[in-house]
């Protein structure tokens, strides 16, 4: 059997024999939680009809091989291999398929608008996930688009190509193109984020909507690269990424790719959460409990030393939680 015949394999069936299962299917689509990474949104999409694969999470994708050698941790030619040897299904071949096909083009994300950021909704959102809306409307708009002809909003955060990053309690996607975002303030040291929800939940911490050092926002791992050409002139970035394989990896090409520049990976101080907005989220309820406990002149000078404060102070830390003590990096920042 050739390469191209082991791809007919059907990933929906690969993944059911694992014990993988969508969570919601439409058409010719399924969603799952992505095998590849910890989630609790499904934003793995498999095309049931063209099977292929991707991961929005991470800007991967591809054909089961691709798929079962990440999945197992294996070479595309041990993957293929062990396809060959195993009975889990093919699809039908293509012809069969291609007429079940209905206005494909029209499954195209198409943005029609953008305006202010004023949708009680996605305002809802954001503050649900402890970001303060007014900063929010800093850097972001309400997008409206279509999908399959069907109209939708979001919260958009732009790139530096004109792309939007779109999200809303029920959807995590883009429009093309996609590319980075940066904030250029003309300094030598640079923050870096994956996606601009933590991007937001930084700001939102520091209770300041205009930081004074550079900014870039991958709005995914896989555009590392791009970003490249304007970290390299900085003396120090410092990495918030997640805190799972991807964002550990990203952190170790930030080092390989700048020689030059110091990276600090400041995960060290969320190292027990998915990624910065889930560590702000849960910092914020027990500084809301902490307020509600305290007798108000305490507790307003508190809140007040904790909103100045940055992640690394220890003044901050020992607010929150003050019987854990993190490894801090090198560098207070």
């Amino acid at each position: 059997m050739n390469y191209e015949e082991i791809k007919r394999h059907s990933i929906r069936t690969y993944l059911a024999t694992r014990g993988i299962f969508p969570q919601w299917e439409r058409d010719n689509r399924g969603m799952y939680l992505s095998p590849l990474r910890k989630e609790r949104t499904a934003s793995f999409s498999v095309s049931y009809d063209k099977n292929l694969w991707h991961d929005f999470g991470t800007g991967e994708g591809g054909s089961i091989i691709d798929l079962v050698a990440r999945m197992e941790n294996c070479s595309d030619i041990e993957a293929a291999r062990r396809l060959n040897e195993r009975n889990i299904g093919t699809l039908a071949p293509v012809f069969v398929e291609l007429p079940r096909l209905k206005e494909p083009t029209l499954s195209r994300l198409v943005v029609l608008s953008d305006r202010e950021l004023t949708h009680p909704a996605l305002l809802g959102y954001l503050t649900g996930r402890g970001i303060d809306p007014a900063i929010a409307r800093t850097y972001c708009r309400e997008v409206h688009y279509t999908i399959s002809g069907k109209k939708y909003f979001a919260i958009g955060f732009r790139n530096d190509a004109g792309g939007w990053e779109l999200r809303n309690p029920r959807f995590k996607g883009s429009s093309t193109p996609k590319n980075i975002t940066t904030l250029d303030n003309g300094s030598n040291t640079a923050m870096v984020f994956e996606g601009f929800i933590d991007f937001l939940s930084y700001l939102s911490m520091k209770a300041n909507p205009t930081p004074s050092i550079d900014t870039v926002v991958f709005n995914s791992v896989t555009n590392l690269q791009k970003a490249v050409p304007f970290l390299v002139r900085h003396r120090v970035v410092h990495a918030f990424l997640d805190n799972d394989e991807a964002g550990q990896k990203a952190v170790d090409r930030l080092g390989e790719n700048l020689p030059s520049s110091e990276v600090i990976d400041q995960s060290v101080f969320y190292r027990d959460y998915k990624d910065l907005n889930d560590y702000w989220q849960e910092k914020r309820k027990t500084i809301c409990k902490v307020i509600d406990d305290s007798p108000a002149p305490a507790h307003e000078k508190q809140w007040e030393k904790t909103k100045r404060a940055d992640i690394s102070a220890p003044e901050a830390r020992q607010c929150v939680q003050p019987s854990v003590k993190k490894k801090r990096p090198v560098h207070k920042f």
